[in-house]
């Protein structure tokens, strides 16, 4: 008798929102030059019905938490990781801006990697475009 194959995390993560009935989870990624528009596009795909991750530290604007170099950096660090675990957890990713630096190029290439659909806000930027 074959043994059933075992379902990866990602399989069962899926399988568990839709039991849940949980609405599409959208990550909104770009750079946070951006916040204002970020903030209007969580405004959009909320009243759309679905959840929203984004970023949620703008740490171009001064703040005691990053007012220290090494600090900021240490932060910065952790702060990647958590966007990249908001990727894995989300159903897509909307790119926000009509600017992509290396950072965001890397999440719109981490999602991929994924297999999770990416939209943009502005599609002329789209690095595979």
């Amino acid at each position: 008798m074959a043994h059933p194959q075992r379902l990866t995390a990602e399989e069962q993560l899926a399988d568990a929102k839709q039991l849940l009935s949980i609405p599409r989870i959208v990550a909104i990624c770009g750079s946070t030059r951006f916040m204002a528009e970020m903030n209007d596009a969580d405004l959009r795909e909320t009243h759309a019905g679905r959840i929203v991750v984004k970023p949620g530290c703008d740490m171009k604007s001064p703040h005691e938490l990053w007012s220290e170099s090494a600090k900021a950096e240490a932060l910065k660090a952790r702060l990647d990781d958590l966007h990249r675990s908001k990727i894995r957890l989300a159903d897509e990713v909307l790119v926000v801006g009509d600017y992509i630096g290396d950072s965001t190029r890397a999440e719109i290439t981490y999602a991929r990697s994924l297999g999770k659909p990416v939209r943009f806000t502005h599609p002329e930027v789209d690095p595979d475009a």
